[in-house]
This record gives structure tokens, C-alpha cells and sequence, in this order.
């Protein structure tokens, strides 16, 4: 590796308040960490950009001290006092939007526009969350005592846990971090150690606007890898809640450990996304649809497109142009806004992927298209590949999560559904159709089993509105819209009594 990126990106790292060597725990100040180091790389060259030293378990325990201080001051302030504060962070973003989405490409390697897209969702995730904080609404319900009334409110639970991946190393954060503190909520962040640097940059700017508007210190950053961050804080009682995204395995151990403390566990866990195709599917945009969501972000979302199950009467077509447009994608700098497909994140990842595809020629599987690393260049670029799977491969019932499709052939929609859904996750899903009656059969209770699912929209690309999850190994968990705001609260049933007389529910008697 050589540090040559180091001068080529200063400025940009300098706009962030990104140094050479930057301290990887804050709780409205930054701690002088000495753990290891974890080097920041930049996926398309390999080259260093900058470092981090991780916290300590003494650094831990100052963070989540603060932490907890905070929250107590924090939940006493009005919601829409705290919506305000979450609203000029969105203004601080909005001002370094450049800069932020063009280091997430840096550090992560997604595509510029989807870089610059990233930060921009965490913008909407603010603007939402700012109107969030004058609706945290409770019910009224009605009594069978006379003289009573009874309702719910809600509560700020505590500070939370926030464990984010590096596929999205910013957006996560917000879909948590800004519903959590207009409930009420500090914040402990825990990014991933390969995208550390746009952690520091989003915390400088959330804590310097707290600082500026003498709010509690609520979100807060650990750096660090599993044993002296994320362990000690998933056996934390004073994290009442623990958001964690990444896989399956992951998520199964963090969950296991939660409910041991009688804690709570939002786990956005693996995908296994398949779009299903119809005869009577507008192809052109069927193509659309599968490329972005197959290739977006080199196959490194949780919703990336990972099965396509073809309809007999259009699976040559289809096949023939997907063929087509994979061999025109064009592949490279992920900073050129001519490109479409940047690198996998790093050299493991690569030969993740190439196992992978070792694994699928030995089940039976036929790579159609790409199925290569490209080695005649630096960084971890590899080839968007095309798979004709049988339905008795059991690889693809694993999330890869590289670049790779498997085809699938079909006669009818129930054949199709029932496939879809033999596997062991239930992120999104899609069905290309033109036919109502398919669609809502792909829509209803007997249809998709996923958390998310689509009529004519690929499996990638979800709006902040609505509840973000999915089902079975998924996890279970809901985040960014709709009403999952709850997950960040706790309820309380409130009855009051203004008569004389002391009833009992159910017609109890109790007569001393």
C-alpha cells in the first residue's frame, strides 16, 4: 500500500475535519484513544486514505457514561425542541453534501451519484424526523369503569446502540440515530472498521451543531472492533435497545445476547431478493429495473437483486438482453460519473465472490456472463456475472454479496412463489407484471413473504416513508418510516380515576 491517495484527497478530508490519524470515541469531546489502528482503504486502488485509533474499554466507558447523562437531560426537552436540533444538523449536511457523498464513495466505492444519494437520504431521514417530533401520538381508549379515562403515551427508552455495515456507511446511522433523538434518545454509534472515516466526518458535524445549540452530547461514536465495542455493548444493560445491520450470523449472535439481558434487538439482517417476471412484463423496464438493482453498489446491498425467475414465454428474450447490457456495464473509477460499477469493497470480498462462483459450477450452476476478477488493474474490481441456476443449488440459498444473478425458468406464478420463497430470508421482492389479478396475487397474505414488497419496482432503492425490514432471517426489524418510531420508545397505559368510588375491571369485588 502507499499513502500517494493521502495527497490527492487532503482537501477533502480536510473540509470534513478528516486528519491523517484521527481518534476513533467521541461523547461531545474527542477521546485520546490508543488502541490499534484500523487503516481506511480506498477500494479502487488499495491505496491508504487515512487512519483511525479504536477505542479502549476505558474509552467505552466514558462514552456510554456520557451517554447516559445525556439521555437524562435529553428526554426532558419537548419533541419538537429536539426535531429543531435534528433539523439544523440536516441544514450542516445539507451544506457538506458534496463532500460527504464524495468521501463515501472514497472510502466505500459505490458509485459517486450513489454516494451523493446516500447522504441525501439521510437529509430526507432528518427532514422526516423533524416532522416526527410533533406526531409521537398515543391512543385514547375507553374505559369499562365509570369516572376513568384511560390512553397510552410514549417514553424515550434510553441511549441506543447503533451498529452499522459498511455497504451503507452513513444512511443507517440516520434512519436511526434521527428517529431515536427526537423520541427522546442519545446515541452510540458503532460503524464498521472498513468505513470508519465517514463516521468521523458525520459525528464532527452532528456534535459540533449540538455544541453550537447547547444540547446534551447525543451522538456519540465507538470505533472498535468486536471485543472491546460491539460485544460490550450488546451485553450493556444501560443500552436499552441494540439496531445492529449486517448478516445473518451477526445478527443471530447479537440477538442471542440482547435477550439474555431482557433487552430489545432491531436486526436488519441478510437479503435474498428475487425479482419474478411475467410474460406479460414491459421488459424494457423489467431491464432497467434488474440491472441496478443486481449491479447497484457492485451487488452489496442488502437489497440487491440476487434471483431472477423468468417466465418461460420471455426467458430467452430476457436472457439474451441481459446478456447484453452486463457486457456493456461500464466498470472502474467509481468517482467517473460515466461509470456504473465501482469496486467491491475489499480483497476479501473478492474472494468471497470467487468461491462463490468455484461453488456454483460445482453444484451445477452456468456462468453466462462475467464470473472473473479484474486483475489488470489495481483495486477490487470484479465482472457483474450471470448464473443458470437449478432450483437444487443449495449456494443459492446464501446471500453472496458480490455481483452474481441466477437465472431461474418458471410456467406459472404459483411455481414461482413458491420458489421465492424457499429460501431462508425475507428482505424485498418483486414481481414485473402487467396483470392485476398476478400482481395482487403476488401482494396477498399467499404472495411474497418479504418484508417489502413490489409491483413493477426492482428490490433496491426503498423510500425513508415507509418501514424498512424483513421477515424470517431478516430479522424482524423495521426502520426509517411508518410508524417505526416505536421501536425507540416505550409505551405506557395511563387509566385515571376523578370519582369517589374504587371499581375493579371485570366486575371484580373486593369488599374489606
Amino acid at each position: 500500500m502507499t499513502v500517494q491517495t493521502l495527497t490527492t484527497h487532503s482537501d477533502l478530508l480536510s473540509a470534513l475535519g478528516v486528519e491523517p490519524v484521527n481518534n476513533g470515541a467521541y461523547c461531545g469531546e474527542w477521546l485520546s484513544t490508543n488502541g490499534p489502528e484500523v487503516i481506511s482503504i480506498d477500494p479502487s486502488t488499495g491505496n491508504e486514505i487515512a487512519r483511525v485509533k479504536t477505542a479502549t474499554s476505558e474509552d467505552y466507558e466514558r462514552v456510554v457514561s456520557v451517554s447516559v447523562e445525556a439521555f437524562h437531560e435529553w428526554r426532558t426537552w419537548p419533541a419538537p425542541r429536539r426535531g429543531e436540533i435534528v433539523r439544523l444538523v440536516a441544514d450542516e449536511l445539507r451544506k457538506h453534501k458534496d463532500e460527504l457523498g464524495r468521501l463515501v464513495t472514497l472510502e466505500m466505492g459505490k458509485i459517486l451519484s450513489e454516494g451523493l444519494g446516500e447522504v441525501q437520504e439521510m437529509i430526507d431521514m432528518a427532514d422526516f424526523s423533524v416532522g416526527l417530533s410533533r406526531q409521537l401520538y398515543g391512543l385514547s381508549m375507553h374505559s369499562e369503569r365509570a369516572k376513568h379515562r384511560m390512553y397510552e403515551q410514549w417514553h424515550p427508552l434510553g441511549p441506543v446502540g447503533i451498529i452499522s455495515a459498511f455497504n451503507f456507511p452513513v444512511a443507517v446511522w440516520a434512519w436511526n440515530a434521527f428517529v431515536a433523538a427526537v423520541c427522546g434518545d442519545s446515541n452510540i454509534w458503532k460503524p464498521s472498521e472498513k468505513t470508519p472515516l465517514t463516521a468521523v466526518a458525520v459525528t464532527r458535524i452532528a456534535g459540533r451543531v449540538l455544541k453550537e445549540n447547547s444540547a446534551p452530547p447525543i451522538f456519540n461514536l465507538l470505533i472498535g472492533d468486536r471485543h472491546q465495542v460491539g460485544e460490550p455493548m450488546t451485553q450493556d444493560k444501560r443500552i436499552p435497545l441494540i439496531s445492529a445491520t449486517g448478516s445473518t450470523g451477526m445478527g443471530r449472535a447479537v440477538g442471542q445476547t440482547v435477550a439474555q439481558r431482557i433487552g430489545r434487538s432491531l436486526l436488519e439482517l441478510g437479503g435474498n431478493n428475487a425479482i419474478v417476471v411475467m410474460d406479460d412484463a414491459d421488459l424494457d423496464l423489467t431491464l432497467r429495473a434488474v440491472l441496478f438493482g443486481a449491479v447497484g453498489t457492485a451487488g452489496q446491498r442488502c437489497t440487491s437483486t440476487r434471483r431472477l425467475f423468468l417466465q418461460k414465454g420471455i426467458a430467452a428474450e430476457m436472457k439474451e438482453s441481459l446478456i447484453s447490457a452486463y457486457s456493456s456495464i461500464s466498470i472502474g473509477d467509481p468517482m467517473d460519473p460515466s461509470i456504473l460499477m465501482g469496486p467491491l469493497v475489499d480483497q476479501r470480498a473478492v474472494d468471497d465472490m470467487m468461491a462463490a462462483l468455484d461453488t456454483i459450477r460445482e453444484q451445477g450452476g452456468r456462468v453466462v456472463c462475467g464470473g472473473h476478477a479484474k486483475t489488470d488493474r489495481d483495486g477490487f474490481f470484479v465482472e457483474p456475472t450471470l448464473v443458470e441456476a437449478t432450483p437444487d443449488m443449495p449456494i443459492t440459498c446464501d446471500e453472496t454479496f458480490a455481483p452474481i444473478l441466477y437465472l431461474f425458468e418458471f410456467d406459472t406464478l404459483d411455481e414461482a412463489i413458491e420458489r421465492h420463497n424457499a429460501v431462508p430470508q425475507g428482505l424485498s421482492s418483486a414481481i414485473f407484471t402487467l396483470n392485476m389479478r398476478s400482481a395482487e396475487r403476488f401482494l396477498s397474505v399467499a404472495g411474497s413473504d418479504c418484508g417489502i414488497a413490489n409491483v413493477n419496482i426492482g428490490t433496491s432503492g426503498a423510500e425513508i416513508g415507509g418501514a424498512f425490514g424483513g421477515e424470517k432471517e431478516t430479522g424482524g426489524g423495521r426502520e426509517a418510516g411508518s410508524d417505526s418510531w416505536k421501536a425507540y420508545m416505550r409505551r405506557q397505559t395511563c387509566t385515571l380515576n376523578y370519582g369517589e368510588e374504587l371499581p375493579l375491571a371485570q366486575g371484580v369485588e373486593f369488599k374489606v
